[in-house]
């Protein structure tokens, strides 16, 4: 994928400290590790990794040659704790809400209830397989934050995407990001010269130094921002746990880059822009919000902060991200 160039009007940044990290609560309750979800009512099990608070530098260096104009300028960033999915969302996991009979399905996406998406109109896998363990695919931004909705009703814990900020920080790992030298890149991720041009199930290459598994490469992942070429202008060096809110369907932030990439895609700070170009073959009018029938690339991980906010505050968020 190429990134496309993208007109649209600047926008604030604003800072979702209340609804993504910063609400008090009891943490003698609860221990801050790696653990295990359970979706109620299934077999189905997945894991979030817990990812330390601290602070990097997101962005790439001035002198590197591979950066992007929308990867600069560097700038120091704080982040809470958190904790993020050890995988790509599985179509096992998926299945376990599009299957789900008891939710409503609906073409549209109502913000104040959980629904779930209409049948494919054709094979969105283009054939590349539906195994269980293999990652999700052909999947819009609202669909991913509808999964966590639906989520968020069977456990009654808040699960998100992450912020872009928050990916690229488990993306490094603690330290310098993975080579995107292919003989290296292909220990870690599936990309155009290793995939044969199809995705994979999870967790077949070797995990980055946090423990997750194809956070380059295999699927290109949804973040919560709104996509702002200028972005890292704006921010304060020492910021904590930025976020830029939605203003517009399109451009929203991707990262990692897919299966049909070239290795100089695979790079923990290329930011991907959304485009409308990849739901152009939708026969549907209006075209459909939970697929993508040229995004068949896109997939998404879900993140979880520590510190979980109110119940109204939780849904103020996913009616701000669904509408």
């Amino acid at each position: 994928m190429k990134k496309t160039s993208h007109t649209m009007r600047h926008h604030k940044l604003l800072v979702f400290s209340s609804l993504l990290s910063a609400f008090a609560f009891n943490l003698s309750a609860q221990t801050f590790e790696t653990y295990e979800q359970a979706i109620p009512g299934t077999e189905v099990k997945f894991k979030m990794v817990a990812i330390p608070a601290g602070s990097f530098t997101i962005g790439s260096a001035a002198n590197d040659s591979k950066k992007e104009q929308d990867e600069a300028p560097q700038k120091k960033i704080e982040l809470s704790a958190f904790w993020m999915e050890e995988h790509e969302v599985t179509f096992a996991e998926w299945d376990a809400f599009f299957k789900n009979m008891e939710v409503p399905q609906t073409k549209a996406i109502a913000v104040d209830a959980v629904s779930r998406p209409t049948a494919q109109y054709i094979d969105l896998t283009w054939g590349m397989g539906r195994d269980p363990k293999q990652p999700a695919n052909s999947m819009s931004q609202q669909a991913g934050i509808m999964y966590c909705k639906w989520l968020y009703e069977q456990t009654g814990i808040f699960y998100r995407l992450p912020t872009e900020a928050e990916w690229e920080y488990t993306c490094r790992a603690g330290g310098a990001p993975i080579s995107n030298d292919p003989k290296s890149l292909q220990e870690y991720g599936f990309f155009k010269n290793n995939s044969a041009g199809k995705y994979h199930k999870v967790m077949q290459l070797k995990p980055n130094a946090w423990g997750l598994y194809d956070m380059l490469g295999n699927l290109t992942e949804w973040t919560l921002d709104q996509y702002d070429a200028a972005i890292y202008e704006k921010l304060s060096d020492g910021v904590k746990d930025p976020s830029t809110p939605p203003a517009s369907k399109y451009p929203r932030v991707s990262r990692g880059g897919s299966y049909l990439d070239e290795p100089e895609a695979l790079r923990c700070t290329n930011r991907i822009p959304s485009s409308a170009e990849w739901n152009k073959r939708d026969p549907q009018i209006p075209k459909s919000r939970w697929w993508l029938t040229d995004g068949m690339y896109m997939g998404f991980r879900i993140a979880r902060p520590l510190q979980q906010p109110s119940k109204e505050e939780i849904e103020k968020f996913y009616a701000s991200y669904l509408k």
